[in-house]
């Protein structure tokens, strides 16, 4: 057990709002009372009423916003994860400023008066890319993730040696708001079933919190076997859907004494690209909530405010084939995308109020929105001229190709190249076997576009070519898996591609820094460079505009535009896929805006096709739920269970 840190030195670690609670600090408590089925908060029955936010999908300067709403819809918690991958780039590499300032947001739910209820990990799920997991853990293709693997455990083990000592005064009975915290995050639904290794997390996790404060596990109902372990409370997750008597009967069995938890109730669902815009009605959730405190649960809304997967950092599931997540992650959530207030929201704190008091006193307002446009972009290059810019160390040889873990290419795109050893005058079948394909591979000859192969499709494009011809095939990583399988997502091209009857060999690849491209080259106004009439394949365009009235909260809208990637001064929105939606806007902060008059400067990436008017929007309502009914099924998909639009999606674990 780690020593109780002194309180000077712990006065120090904390802020004003915190330390002024020290005093008291050796009379605070929580804790499970089984005599009676609920919990204690200093030594009086307490029950909470928590909602999850993720302060890694909301802006730090907005932090404080959105908790004050939480607050004021009734809530006394909040609960949150820690993404690994987020705080530990690269190995030994840890980064905690500006919006990973972990300590900072706690600080804020002080602020907010908001409890909290801590998922550190080390998998959280959360729909985030690899579940918070860091992808340089790959880099040993033979690991084995989420396990009693001697390679993980060392891994984890370094991480939550500097994780959790920075939380450690944090705890409630330290003086601080963390009230309970949880080990793995439904490990049951995982597959592996490593006890040891579960054993191992809770023990590393008691040596360095101590034994005072309450550590949980929660599932799905079908993973309570796997992922409970005695010593660690018992929580259950559901959703309004399903059945609460029975789904808390079987819970009993499990941890037979004690308050019921409900650690995720489902306020909306997720969405993925080429599914329908998930919602969930404001009757069916009130009404599942009210269900619940009836019964004295506890209870932890998922989402109360989703916010969004800016950048690369969405994640995916495997539901019969690969399925990316979308870059809004709105969740129809009680608290919008841009932190407006919705009818469901009210609805909840109706609810809310019949148990508990809720705060008084006015909601803050919807943010102020702003429309602009259109406007029309203009062509700044085709991705292929920037080539020694995007990789200014050059590429890196092999005679097969290798993986984005291989050569340290943690999210973004990468590019192959290789040449046609034969001249090919009839178009000839080319692809890559064995769904070798993770996840989009945007293929050209001599520069020129020939269109897309995707994972978990049988597509074939047919190639021509001249010997010496250059063949570039650009590899979109989707985001890796972050639910529903226990294999390791590698990215990139896993196996060689076939020309006709030929396997490619003697690849170069091209690790590729779009982001620092965009950043800092873009705005040097570099010279034009020169580009096919109709130019295609992925491609740069950029618009320099003004803001000449107020600037407030608005929404990106690309009709017309294909695929690609989003930049506002130099910030990566995250990705658009318009064809395929069912997302059409991209949410835009105000603050990412300049005002007065100042330049602003939109940059895309556009991987496939342009518009024929190449223009873009702003507009002061989001577009979430428009989907192209030509991309909804796959019918070549190699997955014989792929779902049809009409079909309900399995439930996720987070």
């Amino acid at each position: 057990m780690a020593p109780k840190k002194p309180s000077c030195l712990r006065s120090l670690l904390l802020p004003l709002s915190l330390t002024l609670l020290l005093p008291q600090a050796d009379t605070r408590s929580f804790i499970v009372d089984r005599d009676h089925d609920r919990f204690l908060l200093d030594g009086a029955p307490f029950r909470y009423v928590s909602g999850s936010l993720h302060y890694f999908r909301v802006p730090r300067v907005l932090w404080a916003d959105r908790l004050l709403k939480m607050r004021w819809s009734g809530l006394n918690a909040i609960q949150f994860y820690v993404p690994w991958n987020y705080h530990e780039p690269q190995p030994g590499v840890y980064n905690f400023n500006g919006s990973r300032d972990l300590i900072a947001f706690l600080n804020e739910a002080a602020l907010a008066n908001l409890l909290v209820i801590l998922r550190p990990g080390p998998y959280i799920c959360a729909e985030w890319e690899m579940g918070g997991l860091p992808s340089w853990l790959l880099r040993k293709p033979e690991i084995r993730l989420r396990t009693s693997d001697p390679d993980f455990l060392a891994a984890v083990d370094s991480w939550f040696k500097v994780l959790l000592p920075k939380i450690y005064p944090w705890l409630y009975h330290n003086g601080g708001n963390i009230i309970s915290i949880q080990v793995e995050n439904e490990y049951g639904s995982y597959g592996a079933c490593d006890f040891s290794y579960m054993r191992h997390l809770a023990g590393l996790f008691r040596a360095l919190l101590g034994e005072k404060i309450l550590l949980f596990t929660t599932d799905g109902p079908e993973g309570l076997k796997c992922g409970s372990l005695q010593g660690l409370y018992t929580t259950v997750d559901f959703g309004p859907a399903d059945n609460m008597t029975k789904i808390f009967t079987l819970l009993r069995k499990y941890e037979p004494h004690g308050p019921l938890v409900n650690s995720e109730y489902y306020t909306g669902w997720l969405d993925y690209w080429g599914q329908n815009h998930s919602t969930r009605s404001v009757s069916a959730v009130t009404k599942g909530l009210e269900n619940m405190l009836k019964l004295g649960a506890s209870v932890n809304m998922y989402m109360f405010h989703g916010g969004t997967n800016f950048g690369y950092w969405n994640g995916a599931d495997k539901k019969g084939r690969f399925l990316s997540i979308t870059t809004s992650y709105d969740y129809d959530a009680p608290i919008s995308e841009a932190g407006d207030p919705t009818p469901k929201l009210f609805a909840l704190r109706d609810v809310i109020s019949k148990f508990q008091e809720v705060p008084l006193g006015p909601l803050p307002p919807p943010s102020p929105k702003m429309m602009l446009g259109p406007l029309t972009l203009h062509l700044v290059g085709h991705l292929l001229a920037f080539l020694d810019l995007l990789c200014p160390s050059g590429p890196i040889r092999s005679i097969l190709p290798m993986t984005f873990e291989a050569v340290k290419q943690d999210r973004g795109f990468m590019l192959y190249r290789t040449y046609m050893t034969h001249t090919i005058f009839e178009p000839t079948p080319f692809w890559v076997p064995n769904n070798g394909v993770h996840d989009r591979a945007y293929v050209m000859v001599d520069g020129v576009f020939q269109g897309v192969l995707e994972r978990n499709m049988r597509d074939k494009l047919f190639l021509m070519g001249k010997v010496g011809s250059k063949l570039d095939i650009l590899v979109e990583n989707m985001g890796r898996l972050s639910f529903g399988s226990n294999s390791s997502d590698f990215k990139g091209l896993l196996e060689p591609p076939i020309l006709g009857q030929t396997i490619l060999t003697q690849w170069m690849m091209f690790p590729l820094k779009i982001d620092n491209l965009v950043k800092w080259w873009f705005p040097l106004q570099l010279p034009k460079w020169p580009y096919p009439q109709a130019p295609s394949g992925p491609t740069f365009y950029s618009k320099t505009f003004p803001i000449l009235g107020s600037v407030g909260d608005t929404f990106l809208h690309l009709p017309g535009w294909t695929k690609g990637q989003v930049w506002i001064n130099g910030f990566n929105l995250g990705r658009y896929w318009t064809k395929r939606g069912p997302q059409q806007t991209l949410y835009v902060p105000r603050f990412l805006l300049f005002p007065r008059g100042a330049l602003n400067k939109i940059t895309l990436l556009e991987l496939e096709n342009i518009p024929l008017q190449p223009q873009v929007q702003f507009l002061d309502k989001p577009i979430l739920n428009s989907t192209s009914t030509l991309h909804r099924t796959h019918i070549n998909s190699l997955s014989a269970d792929t779902l049809s639009a009409s079909e309900p999606m399995e439930l996720s674990g987070h």
